[in-house]
């Protein structure tokens, strides 16, 4: 079912400015200041079960539960984030620091192959025993990510050997198989894990352990958590209570190939999906794809932020009802636009369909770059779209999964770049990068050159090591009410298909292709269904979305903006916001209420005074790195 694949991203070489900026601030302040972070909350010396264990750090939640149960997949990230670093410029003390971890992961290790820190070194007689809310696969899938991606950087296999030893006492627990455990983790991640594992070494029992999971999840009757809910009653183990009214926070309400709406745990969902995408993919499962496209359609049609936030709860970290999009209040996790970047390259690469392409383009600029600082070391973990200037970047949060998980997708960003398959390739993002892959039975050299997002137009020097005839293919996003193109100087007129133009022709060394991608900053509507948005307008260039943020439009806050429809939205390029980093705003003239005359009235008959005045908006990823402000990215219409 796939035709073309990722080229892997040790392979593609950053070299434009905004992402070669955005990549050398991860490499040198976010990695290592994680570390640091890791050791000072007691996440690292977890690790090394101390006994007798220390006082919980962050104590027990009312119904029980507490967020240190998942301190080993917080390592496990880390891990993988500094791993892929680790293929752009190798460190030897990153490295001295990933072996420490590791030593103490092997010293941990139970001699049956089990690894979870929490349960060895606080209830080793629990283990196995509430996958619902504890996720020992949960921990053990990012464990694994991180080990897989550190044998990629380093070619070092203790940490993998380590973590196939645990697979393989899971695979002895866990199964189809009469006398073991039927069963399934509440928060997905595992799933998506063993498909790497099982693309690196091409053991098939990896890959059946994922399909096993994903077929096993929603069966019912009985289900699973009920089942182990009643085991742990029977044995006397103290429950912890499930404050969620149904199984659908953990999407396992139904099986999964039954599943037609997007509920729950945002982040669980996305992860699910990833994985059916895959094994889609390599089992050739029509119903899986189907189920796959039908719940896309759910999220796109009902369900995502202008910005592709994903979940506008806080509850439940997650969806709620159709339409359901709140700014002040969206939760909008960090985790949940990376995760739907995952979902949004594998569907992508089922059927390379251009508007999958879009999506992970407008998450990967806007709802997942937003959660990490112009330092490197400030988060979001909820990324609302409206803000009274309260909202701030943690320097850390009791659960530090988005820290993470924006730095891994930083270090690895340059494997959503390019594809390829025997007979082309495809790019699906511009930004500057340089690789080589194998087509058409040669070596062919790729350097795309661009200022994108800043600027639409691309150029890409194609150079095989001999001529050979192969596909070509341009995503042409779908912002671009229009483009341009010319090979070696002579203009083309292609028409996209599925969003991507085609260009085929014998290509020598020194090739030339011109795209020119008009950015022209434009208005966004909302859906009348949106009804927090309604009247109300958001401005977008490109692949970025916008704000009005207080440091740029000083005087009050920001919501007192009010956008006449027929003023002109003037992009510019400005190099005076952020220290010295060319950004391109957008001003308009506008209306904006004036407080004047008011003091202490709450209301009065007589409305306010409004005056011309002049906004400007600035990229949405880029807000609250000045200070405290206002923000908004909905804004009235006059």
């Amino acid at each position: 079912m796939r035709k073309y694949a990722p080229v892997n991203f040790p392979d593609v070489r950053l070299e434009g400015d905004f992402w070669r900026e955005r990549l050398d601030t991860v490499l040198a302040r976010t990695i290592p200041s994680q570390h640091k972070k890791l050791a000072e909350y007691g996440i690292l010396q977890s690790l090394k079960l101390p006994q007798p264990p220390p006082p919980l750090r962050f104590p027990r939640h009312a119904n029980g539960f507490t967020v240190q149960v998942f301190w080993d997949s917080d390592v496990g990230k880390w891990i993988e984030a500094a791993s892929y670093a680790l293929a752009h410029r190798r460190d030897a003390d990153i490295e001295a620091r990933i072996e420490a971890i590791v030593d103490d992961f092997e010293k941990a290790q139970a001699p049956d192959g089990y690894l979870n820190c929490w349960y060895l070194g606080r209830e080793p007689e629990k283990r196995w025993t509430n996958l619902r809310d504890n996720h020992e696969f949960y921990n053990a899938g990012h464990m694994l990510e991180g080990a897989v991606a550190y044998f990629q950087a380093t070619g070092r296999r203790r940490w993998l050997d380590i973590m196939e030893r645990y697979l393989d006492h899971i695979y002895s627990v866990f199964g189809a198989e009469p006398g073991k455990k039927h069963g399934y983790d509440g928060h997905e991640e595992i799933e998506l894990a063993l498909i790497k594992l099982y693309h690196l070494t091409k053991d098939r029992k990896h890959l059946d352990f994922a399909t096993y999971l994903i077929n096993e999840r929603g069966k019912q009757p009985p289900h699973f958590f009920d089942v182990e809910r009643q085991e742990r009653e029977a044995r006397g183990i103290d429950t912890q209570r499930y404050v969620f009214p149904n199984y659908e926070y953990s999407q396992s309400h139904k099986p999964v190939r039954e599943q037609d709406k997007v509920v729950g745990h945002a982040v669980r969902a996305m992860y699910l999906y990833t994985a059916m995408a895959d094994l889609a993919a390599e089992l050739g499962d029509g119903a899986l794809k189907s189920a796959c496209e039908v719940l896309w359609k759910d999220v796109m049609d009902t369900k995502m932020y202008v910005t592709a936030g994903l979940g506008p709860s806080a509850h439940n970290e997650g969806f709620t009802w159709d339409y359901d999009l709140p700014n002040e209040t969206a939760y909008a996790e960090t985790c949940a636009s990376v995760a739907l970047i995952f979902w949004a390259q594998r569907m992508l690469h089922l059927d390379l369909d251009g508007k999958y392409a879009d999506v992970l383009e407008l998450a990967l600029f806007n709802g997942a770059l937003s959660g990490l600082s112009r330092d490197g070391t400030h988060y979001f973990y909820a990324n609302p779209l409206e803000s009274d200037g309260r909202d701030t970047r943690w320097e850390w949060h009791t659960c530090p999964c988005c820290t993470m998980n924006v730095s891994r997708l930083v270090a690895s960003v340059g494997g959503y770049f390019v594809s390829a398959a025997e007979d082309g390739v495809a790019f699906h993002l511009y930004g500057g990068i340089s690789t080589s892959v194998g087509v058409a039975g040669t070596e062919v050299a790729l350097r795309e050159i661009s200022n994108y997002p800043w600027s639409g137009d691309v150029r890409i020097e194609v150079s095989p090591e001999s001529p050979r005839a192969f596909d070509v293919k341009l995503h042409i996003p779908g912002w671009a009410s229009s483009f341009s193109l010319k090979v070696n100087g002579e203009a083309l007129t292609l028409t996209p298909v599925n969003g991507y133009v085609t260009i085929n022709r014998t290509w020598t060394r020194g090739d030339v292709i011109e795209l020119d991608l008009p950015m022209v900053a434009e208005r966004l509507y909302a859906n009348p269904a949106v009804k927090m948005d309604i009247g109300r307008v958001s401005l977008k260039r490109g692949p970025l979305v916008y704000c009005l943020e207080g440091a740029d439009n000083p005087g009050g806050p920001v919501q007192r903006f009010k956008l006449p429809r027929q003023s002109e939205l003037k992009a510019q390029t400005r190099s005076d916001l952020f220290s010295g980093l060319p950004v391109v705003t957008i001003s308009a003239d506008a209306v904006a209420i004036d407080n004047h005359g008011w003091n202490e009235t709450l209301y009065r008959t007589d409305p306010p005074r409004e005056e011309r005045a002049t906004l400007t908006a600035l990229p949405y990823y880029l807000w609250a790195n000045r200070g405290t402000h206002s923000m908004v990215v909905w804004v009235p219409e006059a």
